[in-house]
């Protein structure tokens, strides 16, 4: 029977296999060294250290690198030289502008190729992993897309928003977010003026940001939020508020009358309790597992418990994970290696945890590869987010996740030639298993096929499993040099498990 109890585990039954479990979830997993300093620790002080990231260094943000004028607004000149071209029927002039906007766009492009690449090479090296899994949170939960957006210096000051905000206050989030270049671009608030409301951002702000479908509001509230965020622009790269579209009369919103903006709007919409429950709710199955969306009563009480500590603590998210991170619930064996792996998971725990030294050419591959498996960093298939669970696995993404990590462990894509290198280099992997070595030197073959088993699968192995591979290291020899533990590795994520976490 499953422990739903938010209340913490006994400290003493912190070990080195539930600090495995909380750097995998709460982060992205680490190396056998790092787990054990987890497990060192204790139990407070490791959740402290990965919720109160502050006190460590972070890596440095660096916008500077990343060019903001890319994608800019016609200067008065320009819009001179475009108004008399058109009034002048003058196409030779029309298409110099137009091919001008199209290098112009191509070279946005290629920046946030880069942006890409640069957050996943943040992502590998952080020593603040909480705080980018967060990022990664908020990024499918108030998602927007490049594809729209069309400017790739807004998904980059986006995408530090949330990092800034990342176990911080929801609800300030959510005020930043209706002013917000990029999300009022990505839902076209920059058209919603008062002679003719746009009602896209304030549709998904109860349906899909807040509230969740259907929770607490109707069509006629939405329409009411529509008219607060009248006049919500922006002009290059900051937030407008353009009082000459704004909507001043009175609106009727979720129950109250009065001359709100959209500061009022989002107030209004958090004083409802549905707002911690639906919040909860997503971040219960980004954490812990993914339930459908009607859980069974005992996960809707927990989460309910979550949602009330959330209301008590003003919106800040940390005291919520604090006490997440340290329940009884969250260490219990049904919620072990539950959760299908996303792409970034995928890709970044091997990364991380088997040591694999990426150099920066190799980064825009695997973030290729991560779009391949359905999960482009900055391209959120809807504004939904990226959907998960399941919906991760089919035939065509199995076959990039399999071959992902043996390009990883091998250094070999699968459109390689034997002799070609692709700039991974060799990997060592005998640090997984040196501290298993006894006073001699010597390894236990079986001890050390069962270590690595449940240190890559993050649950107890079958014996079956275990008794399979070590068959395959007895018929070579019995020894496991470091090209054997690179075949082991490659074998156990070939298996089904190996797609959990």
């Amino acid at each position: 029977m499953t422990n739903t109890s938010l209340l913490p585990i006994n400290p003493s039954q912190f070990d080195y296999w539930k600090a495995h479990h909380l750097l995998t979830r709460a982060g992205f997993g680490g190396t056998p060294a790092q787990v054990q300093q987890l497990a060192s620790l204790g139990l407070n002080q490791a959740v402290d250290l990965l919720l109160d990231y502050q006190e460590l260094p972070a890596p440095p943000l660096k916008m500077s690198q990343f060019d903001s004028g890319i994608i800019r607004p016609y200067s008065q000149q320009e819009r001179a030289v475009v108004t008399k071209a058109r009034r002048n029927s003058d196409e030779a002039a029309l298409s110099r502008i137009r091919q001008q906007r199209n290098e112009q766009r191509a070279q946005d492009r290629g920046q946030m190729r880069r942006i890409q690449a640069w957050w996943l090479k943040r992502i590998i090296e952080t020593n603040r992993p909480t705080e980018e899994k967060m990022t990664l949170f908020w990024h499918g939960h108030f998602a927007s897309s490049f594809r729209a957006v069309e400017d790739s210096y807004h998904m980059l000051m986006q995408n530090n928003l949330f990092r800034q905000h990342a176990v911080g206050n929801f609800k300030e989030l959510a005020h930043a977010i209706i002013r917000d270049p990029a999300m009022i671009a990505y839902l076209n608030n920059n058209q919603n003026r008062r002679q003719a409301p746009n009602e896209n951002l304030a549709r998904e702000l109860m349906e899909l940001f807040t509230l969740g479908e259907g929770n607490a509001y109707s069509e006629k509230d939405i329409k009411e939020g529509a008219r607060c965020l009248t006049g919500y622009t922006f002009d290059d790269d900051e937030f407008v508020f353009k009082d000459r579209n704004h909507d001043d009369e009175f609106k009727t919103v979720l129950g109250s009358r009065g001359r709100f903006d959209g500061h009022d709007f989002i107030e209004l919409i958090f004083r409802r309790p549905e707002v911690s429950q639906y919040i909860c709710f997503k971040l219960y199955k980004f954490f812990v597992q993914d339930v459908p969306q009607v859980p069974t009563r005992d996960i809707q009480t927990l989460i309910q418990r979550m949602a009330k500590e959330l209301r008590s603590n003003n919106y800040e998210i940390k005291p919520v994970l604090r006490t997440l991170f340290r329940s009884q619930h969250f260490y219990d064996q049904s919620n072990l290696a539950a959760q299908i792996k996303s792409p970034i998971q995928l890709t970044v725990q091997a990364v991380r945890s088997l040591l694999r030294t990426v150099p920066a050419g190799v980064l825009p591959d695997l973030a290729t590869a991560c779009e391949m498996m359905g999960q482009g960093l900055f391209y959120p298939p809807t504004v939904q987010g990226w959907t998960g669970g399941r919906n991760w696995i089919n035939t065509s993404t199995m076959f990039v996740r399999q071959n992902t990590l043996i390009y990883m462990l091998t250094g070999r894509r699968p459109d390689m030639y034997s002799w070609e290198t692709s700039g991974l280099g060799k990997y060592d992997a005998t640090h997984l298993i040196d501290h298993l070595r006894k006073s001699n030197g010597t390894l236990e073959p079986r001890e050390a096929i069962r270590y690595l088993l449940r240190f890559t699968l993050g649950s107890e192995p079958q014996t079956e499993r275990i008794e399979t591979l070590q068959k395959f290291v007895a018929s070579r020899g019995n020894r496991l040099s470091n090209d054997m533990i690179i075949g082991l590795l490659a074998l156990i994520a070939a298996m089904p498990e190996y797609q959990l976490c």
